[in-house]
């Protein structure tokens, strides 16, 4: 979805793997032959796994055990096949049975038929094209504009507002989706992606309507296991108590900074979303800062990256308390908050109860004026 290009999400969890059946993804891109590869790539048991076919005459095959549940996939085609990459990619879906995978040009505009969870992801694209489309074209305006358009705050606010809409026609569509198809596993995924920006009281009650098979489902009960944490985090909620390392190695306190408003900011300097969005945050700090309100970091370096966040917060001018454990999406104080992207934030009042969330470009400053009123 064009969402990633807004944010950065972990990996949708996967079914542990328990041979059920077998899969066959077969199909034609175009005329291409050998040196072109079709590579097919999917997460399992915590590795990523990548197969590949060279292609005859634009045909490939894939055959392989499946487990109860699908597993999500990716085709990819690189005409020099030098290697899997996201220039020409399809989505599917491995499970029991025979997939077919065709098109006369490339594997982006591929028709994916032959098994229940294709066939529903299918419903489910055609359901989203609207925002596709109109994240395409709010994409192609963005481009089209001149440097100094690009800079403008108006321009910026526009384009914010812009994808406000858009974001919040996504989540009705998702909603809807997930309401229609209580026994898809692409229910279980779209719901993933909907908890993002929605809060407990409307996704609590979506994962309570999908069927025990769903539900029962090794995603299924990991996400059951996240509920409660989504929960603790839920508007109105006491923000959860954390404490990690800052740049220092220095072990500073959610608790310390009780008494002020605390924006808690999850980031990292590898997510593209994130940097896109610092600006915002220091503007907001800077007009702020002279008010009870303050800003605490919580980065999802990777390990052994200390270098790239230490560089990051320095060239993006974040001139507030910065703290990660470098476990990029193993993070402790992420998993306390239930955050499966970034960036993602959380405004807590003095008494630490959370008052806002996700409050991204104006939307943070316009929070702040609530607050403290114009300055």
């Amino acid at each position: 979805m064009k969402k990633l290009l807004l944010i950065a999400l972990a990996y949708l969890p996967v079914a542990a793997f328990a041979q059920d059946g077998k899969y066959t993804v077969q199909g034609a891109v175009g005329t291409y032959n050998s040196p072109a590869k079709v590579y097919m790539q999917y997460r399992l048991k915590g590795k990523t796994i990548t197969d590949s076919v060279t292609l005859k005459d634009g045909k490939f095959k894939f055959d392989g055990a499946v487990g109860a549940m699908p597993i999500s996939a990716y085709l990819m085609l690189n005409q020099k096949g030098t290697g899997p990459g996201y220039k020409d990619y399809k989505g599917v879906y491995l499970e029991n049975g025979i997939i077919t995978v065709s098109s006369s040009d490339s594997l982006k505009h591929a028709k994916v038929e032959g098994t229940k969870t294709n066939l529903e992801n299918t419903q489910y694209e055609i359901a989203l094209k609207p925002v596709n489309d109109a994240y395409t074209a709010l994409e192609a305006k963005q481009n089209a504009a001149t440097p100094d358009q690009q800079k403008s705050d108006d321009f910026e606010k526009e384009n914010h507002q812009a994808e406000k809409v858009i974001e919040t026609q996504e989540s009705a569509i998702n909603k809807q989706f997930i309401q229609d198809h209580p026994d898809s596993y692409i229910s279980l995924n779209v719901l993933e992606s909907y908890a993002y920006s929605a809060d407990y009281v409307d996704i609590a009650p979506l994962f309570n309507g999908l069927s025990a098979v769903i539900k029962d489902s090794e995603a299924g009960k990991k996400f059951a296991e996240r509920l409660p944490r989504i929960k603790a985090v839920a508007l109105g909620a006491i923000a959860p108590e954390f404490a990690e390392a800052d740049t220092s190695g220095k072990i500073v306190s959610l608790a310390s900074f009780r008494g002020k408003y605390v924006l808690i900011d999850f980031w990292a300097s590898w997510c593209g979303p994130c940097r896109h969005e610092n600006p915002n945050v220091v503007k907001a700090f800077n007009h702020y800062k002279g008010q009870k309100f303050t800003i605490i970091g919580v980065s999802l370096d990777r390990p052994g990256a200390k270098e790239k966040w230490l560089n990051a917060i320095h060239k993006d001018g974040l001139n507030w308390t910065q703290v990660s454990d470098l476990k990029f999406w193993d993070s402790k104080t992420a998993g306390l908050y239930a955050v499966r992207g970034i960036p993602q934030n959380f405004l807590l009042d003095p008494d630490g109860k959370i008052v806002g969330k996700n409050l991204r470009g104006d939307d943070l400053e316009n929070k702040l004026e609530e607050i403290f009123g114009k300055i």
